[in-house]
C-alpha cells in the first residue's frame, strides 16, 4: 500500500472509531443526565462528583481496564475483540460518557428546570416539555458533543493497548503520530498532525452550523 493510500485508511477508521464511540456516549450520556438535571433527589450530588471524577480518569487505565475484560481470561475474553477497533470503540466510548454525562448535567441545570415549570404551569406533556427543553439547550448540547468528539478523535493511551496499532487494521491518526514520532520520520508525524487538526476543526464547524439551524429559519 502506497504512503497515501496508508494515510487515508488511518484517517478513515479515526473517524468512524471517534465518531460511533461520541455518538454511543452521546446518546447514552444524555439519555441519562438529562432526567438527573431536571430533578432534585438525595444522591444525585454523589453521582456529579462520581461524574466528574471519571472525567478526569486517566486514558491509560481506562485502556487496562477494558484489555482486562476483553482479554482470553477476561469476562469478556470470549468475544475476541481485543485488538480490533470494537475494543478501541469500548474504550473511546468509555472515555467520552462521563464528560458527556457530566457536562450534560451542567448545561442543562437551572435553564431546563425553569423551561420544565413553565410547561407544567402551561399544562405540556412530558414528551412536549422534553423537546422543548432539548430544543431550547440545544446549543450547549452540541457543545458537549464537540467536546466528547475532542476527547475521543485524540486519544492515544487506551486506544494503543486495546487496539495494538496494528498497521491496516487498528492504526488510526494518534497512534501513527506516536510511532512516526518515534521513529524519527518529523514529516510523515506533522502531516498527521495537520490532518488531525483540521478533521476537529471541520467537526466542531458543522456542530456550530448545527446549532444555528433553527436561528436562521
Amino acid at each position: 500500500m502506497s504512503y497515501y493510500g496508508e494515510v487515508l485508511q488511518v484517517v478513515f477508521l479515526s473517524l468512524f472509531v471517534s465518531i460511533t464511540s461520541t455518538l454511543i456516549a452521546s446518546i447514552i450520556g444524555m439519555i441519562l443526565a438529562i432526567p438527573i438535571a431536571l430533578k432534585d433527589f438525595k444522591f444525585k450530588k454523589y453521582i456529579t462528583r462520581l461524574s466528574e471524577t471519571f472525567m478526569s480518569i486517566p486514558p491509560v487505565l481506562m485502556g487496562l481496564v477494558v484489555y482486562l475484560l476483553l482479554s482470553r481470561k477476561g469476562p469478556l475474553g470470549g468475544f475476541g475483540l481485543l485488538f480490533t477497533p470494537t475494543a478501541m470503540i469500548i474504550a473511546q466510548s468509555l472515555l467520552v460518557f462521563p464528560i458527556v454525562f457530566g457536562l450534560t448535567v451542567s448545561a442543562i441545570g437551572n435553564r431546563g428546570r425553569k423551561i420544565k415549570k413553565n410547561c407544567i404551569a402551561l399544562g405540556a406533556g412530558n414528551r412536549d416539555t422534553l423537546i422543548l427543553i432539548i430544543r431550547e439547550c440545544k446549543v450547549q448540547l452540541l457543545s458537549v458533543v464537540a467536546a466528547g468528539f475532542g476527547r475521543a478523535i485524540s486519544e492515544v493511551g487506551a486506544v494503543m493497548m486495546v487496539g495494538g496499532n496494528i498497521k491496516g487494521d487498528t492504526r488510526v491518526m494518534t497512534t501513527y503520530l506516536a510511532l512516526e514520532t518515534g521513529q524519527g520520520k518529523f514529516n510523515e508525524a506533522i502531516t498527521i498532525g495537520v490532518i488531525l487538526l483540521l478533521v476537529a476543526f471541520m467537526v466542531n464547524f458543522i456542530l456550530h452550523g448545527l446549532s444555528k439551524i433553527d436561528e436562521n429559519r
